[in-house]
Order: structure tokens, then C-alpha cells, then sequence
């Protein structure tokens, strides 16, 4: 039997809710009755030089900052074996981050750009990010930095949040990606497909995207549309798993709420 994740996610701005709170929330699956998971604090460093992270997924490893914010993490108890996939947590500096709702592109798109294998994946995607950034903006531009490096081994979604504002990032290839802020009145649920639609090139405010990417559909004849520049349409996938898994998760938010 194939498994499929099931994360669903669901983004609240700021005067979408009761008190004036931001949200973000995912729920973690799996399809093991047994997972264990520990609650632990990543202590803070400073000047802590040779500090480095290897996965134990795959081959991906790299250099980490000399200096770290405390952060809350919930890793897998068995991480040689599972992975340290820390899921969600918020640092010093007020900020929240939540890795990942799985996401998939299709294959017109991945066939020019593939999955890196060894690239940087969400079992470590949470530790090499939350204690070095300073704003959900500054998540997105942090993460989309280490996607251009290391390249990405799956499609995933990330949530960010402070305060003020909520991002919401799509990496579907091995080194592009779409993120857009929610805005403050509204809402937004998504499950386990590219949800991010119109992009808005000139609206640098409530968009970012990975270097390239408009040249690189281009180049490749991806935009399916006479007009516009629909993120889901160019990366997305329109399968039987959408049509009766996926869509229906974000159809029941929609409704519920």
C-alpha cells in the first residue's frame, strides 16, 4: 500500500482573529501507531566556532552560524532513524516557524529543474533555520538562500510567523520556490498541494520567489495560461490524490471555519 502524508495547515492574520494574534498550525502525521517524539530547547551559542549538522536521511551537511537563538523542538526520539525533523518552534526574537506541509510539483517542471538527493530536506530544515532569523520575512529570504545553495530533496511547504505578519512558502523543484504573506484580514488552510495562485511580480510587499524563476518558465515554455502567472497552474499538480484527498482537507477548513 502506498502511504500519503496528510499535514494540513492553517495561517491567520492578525486582524483575522479574536485578540489581534497571528497563527500558524499544522497538524504531524504518520502512519506508525508508535512515534515517539521529546520536547527539548536547543540552547542558545555564542561565537561557538566548528558548529556543523548532517542529516541522517541523506547525504546533506553544512557549516552552522557561530552564533543561535534558544529555540523550542520536538524531534523524533529514534533520529538516527528517523530523522531529527524538530517540526515547529519560535525563537528569541518572538518568530515561529513550522516544517513542513508536504508538497508536490509536477513533472513539465521537475524534469527542468529536478530534486537534489542529497539537498537540504525538512528533517533538518527547522534546525539549520529558526535560531538564526529575525522576522517571518526574514525566514523566507534565510530558507530561499539555503534552497539556492544546497538545492531541495522533496517538495515542501513552510510556515512562518511574528507578530505582524504570516508567510506561506512553496519549494516544488530542486531550487524554486514561491512565498506570499497572508493577508491580515483572512485566512488560509492548504493541504498537501501547491496552493499559492497569481503572483504578483511587482508586489514585493506580500511576494518573494527564487531567483530566476520567471526566466526559467520561460525558457521552458511552463506557463499553461494565455495570461498571468499562476504559481499552481506553472508547478502544481492536478492528480487523482488532489481531486479526492487533498482538495477535499482544504474544502472541509474552508467550510469549518
Amino acid at each position: 500500500m502506498k502511504e500519503y502524508s496528510a499535514c494540513t495547515t492553517i495561517l491567520v492574520g492578525k486582524n483575522a482573529s479574536v485578540d489581534g494574534s497571528t497563527m500558524i498550525c499544522r497538524n504531524d502525521d504518520t502512519f506508525r501507531p508508535i512515534t515517539p517524539q521529546k520536547f527539548i530547547i536547543e540552547p542558545a551559542a555564542k561565537g561557538e566556532k566548528g558548529r556543523k549538522i548532517k542529516s541522517w536521511l541523506n547525504k546533506f551537511e553544512m557549516d552552522l552560524p557561530e552564533d543561535a537563538q534558544a529555540v523550542p523542538a520536538v524531534p523524533n526520539v529514534d533520529y538516527k532513524n528517523r530523522g531529527y525533523y524538530d517540526e515547529s518552534g519560535i525563537n528569541q526574537e518572538n518568530v515561529a516557524m513550522s516544517c513542513t506541509e508536504s508538497t508536490y510539483g509536477n513533472e513539465r517542471a521537475l524534469a527542468y529543474d529536478p530534486l537534489v538527493k542529497d539537498g537540504l530536506d525538512e528533517d533538518c530544515m527547522q534546525t539549520v533555520v529558526l535560531p538564526y532569523i529575525h522576522s517571518a520575512r526574514n525566514g523566507v529570504e534565510y530558507l530561499g538562500k539555503l534552497i539556492a545553495k544546497y538545492g531541495s530533496p522533496a517538495g515542501n511547504s513552510v510556515l512562518f510567523g511574528d507578530k505582524d505578519e504570516i508567510w506561506y512558502m512553496e519549494i516544488v523543484t530542486g531550487h524554486h520556490w514561491v512565498a506570499e504573506r497572508i493577508p491580515d484580514d483572512a485566512y488560509a488552510v492548504a493541504a498537501n498541494r501547491v496552493s499559492i495562485e497569481q503572483v504578483d511580480f511587482d508586489d514585493t510587499d506580500n511576494f518573494m520567489w527564487s531567483d530566476g524563476i520567471r526566466e526559467f518558465v520561460e525558457e521552458h515554455h511552463l506557463n499553461v495560461d494565455h495570461e498571468g502567472w499562476n504559481f499552481r497552474h506553472i508547478f502544481g499538480t492536478y492528480s487523482q490524490q488532489d481531486r479526492f484527498y487533498n482538495t477535499n482537507r482544504v474544502w472541509y477548513g474552508q467550510k469549518y471555519f
